[in-house]
């Protein structure tokens, strides 16, 4: 015969089992876009090979181009640093990308120092005039989380989402649940 504390114990496991269910298995939030960009776009860094953007970056990347093109944009902030023995940054490999693409060299800002998203926006902000309204270009998936981090650090920012790949991988999409969720409970980390 099962004890009745038995029973009170595995209740909350139970719950907190179902929780995390719901949590992996609904939909990935979304982030309406901007219906008209701020002057300045910030191009949060995502991985770079040998000095060329990952599709990831590039699609982040196309998506500023347009923005830019539309003439409503004035500046790009591209951000990113680089990894450990590595030559290339992801601030100058998106910066270069773009001035190939037609973009002035003068209406281009790379950041290079930054290995989070939080870094990423912290040195954007400092790159900036103080108050300089931004629109955020990252993915779908990362917008949520982006958006949330900026608004916390002060600045005044507005989102503009590239696409995701058709073949996303689940774990990206559950890193950035898991990130965001993270956020929401302990707040800005370093």
């Amino acid at each position: 015969m099962r004890s009745r504390g038995a029973t009170l114990t595995l209740l909350p496991l139970a719950v907190a089992a179902l929780l995390v269910a719901g949590f992996v298995l609904t939909p990935n939030l979304r982030v309406q876009n901007a219906a008209t960009p701020h002057p300045t776009l910030v191009v949060l860094g995502a991985a770079q090979y040998a000095g060329k953007p990952s599709p990831a970056f590039q699609r982040r990347l196309d998506h500023a181009l347009t923005l830019y093109r539309t003439g409503d944009v004035e500046q790009i902030v591209v951000t990113g640093g680089r990894r450990a023995g590595d030559p290339y940054t992801e601030g100058g490999v998106g910066t270069a990308y773009l001035a190939r693409q037609g973009v002035p060299a003068g209406d281009l800002i790379a950041e290079e120092r930054s290995r989070t998203t939080v870094q990423n926006l912290q040195n954007a902000r400092a790159a900036l005039s103080p108050e300089t309204p931004v629109t955020l270009v990252t993915d779908e998936a990362h917008a949520p989380r982006a958006l949330a981090l900026a608004r916390a650090i002060g600045l005044n920012a507005n989102v503009s989402a590239s696409p995701l790949s058709a073949r996303v991988s689940r774990s990206y999409l559950l890193r950035e649940k898991v990130a965001l969720a993270a956020y929401a409970l302990i707040g800005i980390r370093l």
